[in-house]
């Protein structure tokens, strides 16, 4: 059953260890170090956005804007058509080290989610300014998602909770279907509708009002990745093992899975193209594919760029997204945006 609570916006965090820092590290570099080799691919354009490599990134759903977290370099939100620098933030307001974790941009790209391991913030892409800081204390943020006008915001935890705050009136709705720790939430740009992915194998839609459950969607392993198309058409849920599907979001049918010939694929990043008939993924291990929905077959691949001081070389996708129907855009560790032709 859901519970309601009242959400208290603190002026300022505690200070974030780095033990944190060090623990998202680790987890990142199992992933890395069992990475593909190269393929070669060449982007038509890239461009540097953090020096020493970035913890987390999000491109919008236009290809427009991108929020790269560096330790160096802080919060920065690019406009990717000039490839111009519009804003630094600095989440930890009283540490030099920036460990912002997790991002994302409103699909009306008017607000921008940050969040470190204890802590969230969101940012009105308007005015540069914060609109306000919150700290979590009872379990660690895994992923966030923020709604349109930054009216409402998705917090998906390491104890199972996933917790729905609407900051007009300060309402908190805590979402508790789930056993283990959640792995990714996501949610549709007006806030009603949410998904979640969780180590107990399952992914639910639920109602981001009533907190009821609309569809549970099982796995054979622990769901790593859920998605939901911005226009409300699909969802698409993915396990650490080979099970990728995507469902009829207006009926809760299973339309399809990805078919893939490797033993596993993970994935860290998923976008859906405007006209519904394409479907965009990265991975940890620098591979980017478009899938075709209605086959669920890879209609093409790339390998983003690694970083050349990281041995071996590898790079998490963090980000995907279409500039228009010929080209793509990532956003990845290594600290690149990189512009992709599309040639099927």
């Amino acid at each position: 059953m859901p519970r309601e609570k009242s959400i208290n916006i603190l002026s300022s965090f505690n200070k974030v260890k780095n033990k944190i820092f060090k623990s998202a590290f680790v987890l990142f570099l199992p992933l890395l170090l069992t990475a593909c080799q190269p393929s070669g691919s060449t982007p038509d354009q890239r461009w540097q956005h953090a020096v020493e490599g970035a913890y987390a990134a999000d491109i919008s759903n236009d290809g427009r804007l991108s929020v790269v977290s560096s330790i160096h370099h802080g919060i920065s939100l690019w406009d990717l058509e000039q490839n111009a620098l519009k804003y630094t933030w600095f989440q930890q307001q009283d540490s030099a080290d920036n460990l912002v974790l997790a991002a994302d941009i409103s699909d009306n790209n008017s607000h921008v989610l940050t969040a470190s391991s204890s802590n969230f913030a969101l940012w009105n892409i308007n005015t540069g300014q914060a609109q306000g800081y919150w700290q979590v204390r009872e379990s660690r943020i895994r992923d966030i998602a923020l709604s349109n006008n930054g009216s409402h915001i998705l917090i998906g935890k390491g104890n199972g909770a996933v917790v729905h705050v609407t900051l007009a009136n300060g309402r908190r709705l805590e979402f508790l279907g789930h056993q283990e720790r959640i792995n990714s939430v996501d949610m549709l740009p007006n806030g009603r509708i949410a998904i979640s992915g969780s180590n107990d194998f399952v992914a639910y839609v639920w109602d981001t009002r009533s907190g009821q459950v609309i569809y549970r969607f099982n796995h054979p392993s622990r769901v790593t990745k859920v998605a939901l198309d911005p226009r409300g058409r699909y969802a698409f849920t993915a396990d650490s093992k080979k099970a990728a599907y995507v469902w009829d979001l207006k009926t809760g049918e299973r339309l399809g899975n990805l078919k893939y010939t490797n033993r596993q694929e993970v994935f860290s990043s998923v976008q859906f193209s405007e006209d519904g008939k394409r479907l965009l993924t990265g991975a940890p291990s620098r591979k980017v594919s478009l899938w075709d929905i209605a086959t669920g077959k890879r209609l093409e691949s790339w390998r983003v760029t690694p970083r050349e001081d990281i041995r071996p070389a590898g790079a998490v996708v963090y980000s995907v997204a279409f500039r228009d129907n010929k080209h793509i855009l990532t956003e990845s560790s290594s600290g690149y945006a990189e512009l992709w032709p599309i040639t099927q």
